[in-house]
């Protein structure tokens, strides 16, 4: 495995201590830039785990604390933060672009075309962030529950989309799955929508309903995709 730096970036953003995590290559080599969108249990060991892995394969990583240190680990709990978050999504969302401003201001980041990839609530604020930060190079959703976008919402993404669900997943039901397809698709975006016989936060092997056989196919094809488009 690469030899991996890690270090903590204060975002001055907010006045209130927002940073982000960021996990990079240690090379003096030019790489891409990418923002990783924490679960909703916040920045826990799986979400710096998939930074750390995703520095590997060659990305500078930039992993906003949307929950500012704090680690939730009941899904009560998970479940009051996560309405706290998304009852402000202005704040989150301002936090997730001052790290992809980070990134763009890093002189090792190239091309200044940055990718954006998301969990959860994490694949919720990718997909909008997507409609509100223009330069963007590839956007990555993994089962983002709750995203019911306008189709003046998907007009003003520009960037390509994975998004994956999981088929056994209750939380977002297949009839949202098709309808953010078919917006996406209607308006002439670069959508491609990926659906596994699996459950919710089927990557995650600590939180979720872990499936390693949709896991093992759906992340390496989430990491050639942001390859391929952040060139």
């Amino acid at each position: 495995m690469a030899v991996i730096r890690t270090s903590k970036v204060d975002l001055k953003i907010n006045g209130d201590g927002a940073y982000a995590f960021v996990a990079q290559p240690d090379d003096d080599a030019k790489h891409p830039g990418l923002v990783l969108i924490q679960e909703w249990w916040g920045i826990e060991s799986h979400i710096i785990d998939l930074a750390q892995k995703l520095a590997a394969e060659g990305f500078i990583v930039a992993t906003p604390d949307l929950y500012h240190g704090q680690v939730v680990t009941e899904p009560n709990d998970a479940q009051k933060k996560i309405m706290m978050l998304i009852n402000n999504v202005d704040k989150a969302v301002g936090e997730i672009v001052g790290a992809l401003e980070t990134l763009r201001a890093m002189p090792e980041v190239d091309p200044k075309k940055l990718g954006v990839m998301g969990f959860c609530v994490g694949g919720f604020l990718a997909y909008t962030v997507a409609a509100r930060y223009p330069d963007l190079g590839a956007v990555v959703s993994f089962y983002g529950g709750g995203y019911d976008p306008t189709p003046e919402e998907v007009a003003k993404v520009t960037a390509p989309v994975l998004a994956i669900y999981g088929k056994k997943d209750e939380s977002i039901p297949q009839e949202q799955v098709e309808k953010v397809e078919k917006l996406y698709k209607e308006a002439g975006k670069d959508i491609t929508v990926k659906v596994y016989d699996a459950g919710h936060a089927f990557i995650n092997p600590n939180h979720g309903m872990g499936d390693e056989e949709s896991a093992k196919d759906a992340w390496p094809k989430a990491v050639n995709f942001l390859k391929d488009n952040l060139k």
